[in-house]
């Protein structure tokens, strides 16, 4: 069975667009230099699953350094914005190309993460052009009993 993905409040949309902006603003800051890179757009492939302990992404980003990605969670929702430079300007002049399919430019994803997770302990990997992000979901305590320590003595107002 194929499950709808939770769509954002029209509200919450213009936040997102207004961070994934300032994050490629910090991205442009942190490349200017670097060359290479276009204003043209890909949207790489990524993965969210859930296991017992975490929340998984995982995102196909070949050929993009750290120091080109920035992930950033707000308002119970992952964005992860980048750049990956094209390898045309690698290539000799008098090259013709007969086929081109891979994507260059800047990307950015947004991922609501739904459920109760320990951001303070998510953790982030890149390797071998994976980008792997884990957020620990947080233990569920609704229904367990909680013990409320009973102290003697007047008890202050509002306190």
């Amino acid at each position: 069975m194929r499950r709808t993905p939770p769509t954002l409040p029209s509200s919450d949309l213009g936040h997102l667009a207004d961070d994934i902006r300032r994050l490629f603003d910090d991205l442009d800051q942190t490349m200017s230099g670097a060359g290479g890179y276009s204003s043209s757009e890909c949207t790489p492939p990524l993965d969210v699953f859930e296991t017992d302990r975490a929340l998984e992404v995982r995102m196909d980003v070949p050929g993009v350094p750290p120091d080109s990605l920035r992930v950033v969670f707000k308002h119970g929702v992952l964005i992860i914005a980048g750049a990956k430079a094209p390898t045309i300007g690698t290539l000799p002049l008098s090259a013709t190309f007969h086929l081109v399919e891979r994507e260059f430019g800047r990307f950015a994803r947004a991922v609501r993460l739904n459920g109760a997770v320990d951001v303070a302990q998510a953790r982030a990997k890149l390797a071998r052009g994976e980008l792997r992000i884990v957020v620990p979901k947080m233990a569920d305590r609704r229904g367990q009993e909680m013990r409320i320590p009973i102290e003697s003595g007047p008890m202050e107002p509002g306190a």
